[in-house]
């Protein structure tokens, strides 16, 4: 349902960055059906509607979630690098895959494996890297016929199985 939510507040109830209020309820959506802890969705949903940001998400500028995730809230820089592919993914969900922790230990995992790609965990911190770390991911496991949505869905499913968070509790072997 959350999904389903947000499809319906992005596509079809404010598909457009121009209205400070509704990027304002695109981001106080997404902060609480992610938890990505922002605790001051104003100043992010400001500099989001500064940008101006429709005209590159159209053209699929993957450049855009790296200026989105940097912002100065109270004299304090902040990187909401998850939180700003999950924006721009909200909006073009094929082009903008969602970075996340369970990702990353997916993509870490299949690289140790196989060496698909070589990159480092920073690495990953640069969108535009993240994004062709994906792509050689589907290139060398043929796995062509699925979106990048779709393969971005599976590592994060795969990396909630494999990796689960125990929230200090002891480890399940």
């Amino acid at each position: 349902m959350q999904e389903q939510s947000l499809a319906l507040l992005f596509k079809d109830f404010c598909p457009a960055n121009e209205v400070l209020e509704h990027i304002l309820l695109k981001v106080t959506a997404l902060n609480a059906f992610y938890s990505t802890n922002i605790l001051a969705t104003f100043p992010v949903a400001k500099h989001i509607l500064e940008k101006k940001i429709d005209r590159r998400l159209k053209a699929q500028d993957l450049s855009l979630v790296n200026e989105l995730a940097s912002i100065v809230i109270a004299g304090t820089q902040k990187n909401f690098y998850s939180f700003a592919s999950k924006y721009c993914n909200h909006h073009v969900p094929e082009a903008f895959p969602i970075y996340d922790s369970f990702v990353v230990k997916m993509l870490h995992y299949y690289e140790g494996i196989d060496a698909f790609v070589t990159f480092s965990k920073n690495d990953l911190k640069d969108y535009e890297t993240f994004v062709h770390v994906i792509t050689k991911f589907r290139e060398f496991y043929g796995l062509d016929q699925f979106t990048l949505r779709e393969i971005d869905v599976y590592l994060w499913l795969a990396g909630k199985d494999s990796f689960p968070r125990t929230y200090g509790k002891a480890k399940k072997t």
